[in-house]
């Protein structure tokens, strides 16, 4: 195969790469499958304490994740029986990978995910190596529920149902299309 070949197929395959990650749609507000997957979980941990989690995709915005994640707070809040709560913990994580967008060494067909330090390209290779970071967010949060009396005590206290009302509504619960 000549590298001119070589470099169209390689253009190809990127261009493709491309296309189908402009097709990925952000994490739709639903419960995770699983530990670590996208969605939301909560797990209690005390009669008025809770651990809410909500891991979006490469597509979802962090504010987009820090939204769902107070909204499903507020969600177990009510749920619980209590009107009010306040964030004890809150932090959204961040996790970047790379992705390189070669076709492979001749022989060598389909590999491009790689850590961003690999080597490629001269002297590894016929061809210079791009690579492009895709960032995915988790924001989590150790919530206490709050009575009405405790919650006219602390300013930091969040009013469940007004959360509902204001993130509620725009909350995506199923993929666009």
């Amino acid at each position: 195969m000549s590298t001119r070949t070589r470099r169209l197929s390689t253009a190809a395959v990127a261009a493709a790469l491309i296309a189908l990650a402009g097709c990925q749609t952000a994490t739709t507000y639903h419960p995770s499958a699983e530990p670590g997957a996208v969605g939301y979980s909560d797990e209690q941990l005390a009669a008025n304490r809770y651990r809410v989690t909500f891991t979006g995709n490469s597509a979802t915005r962090r504010e987009t994740v820090e939204d769902y994640l107070l909204l499903r707070s507020a969600e177990v809040t009510l749920k619980a029986g209590y009107r009010h709560f306040l964030f004890d913990t809150r932090d959204t994580k961040s996790k970047t990978t790379y992705h390189s967008d070669f076709a492979g060494w001749p022989g060598w067909p389909g590999y491009g995910w790689y850590w961003h330090s690999w080597p490629y390209g001269p002297p590894f290779g016929p061809e210079p190596l791009d690579s492009y970071p895709v960032t995915r967010y988790e924001a989590y949060a150790e919530i206490v529920l709050l009575t009405d009396d405790q919650a006219k005590n602390e300013p930091r206290a969040v009013n469940a149902q007004e959360v509902l009302d204001h993130i509620g509504p725009s909350a995506m619960t199923k993929p666009p299309g």
